[in-house]
């Protein structure tokens, strides 16, 4: 049993996201929305474009939740001043 003042190591490694090496230039499918809410005629928050496909899907605050529910391993933000990914 550990008492309150151990902290618990977390070892570093150099292991990295597998999806990183599947980034590469896409050209965006839909640039003016979700692919998903446009062809459903429903509302967006934010859009995230998948950086191995070009899949234009909408964020987790959205309603409908395409970026994620569409299973695209990585994204960015197509927010402007937002440069996550």
């Amino acid at each position: 049993m550990r008492s309150g003042s151990e902290t618990a190591s977390t070892p570093t490694s150099t292991v990295s996201d597998p999806h990183l090496s599947m980034i590469r230039q896409v050209y965006l499918q839909t640039p003016n929305g979700c692919e998903e809410c446009l062809r459903l005629g429903t509302e967006w928050v934010h859009l995230r474009p998948c950086l191995t496909c070009g899949h234009v899907g909408c964020c987790d605050s959205s309603p409908l939740r395409h970026a994620r529910a569409v299973g695209h391993p990585i994204v960015r933000s197509f927010e402007p001043g937002e440069s996550w990914r």
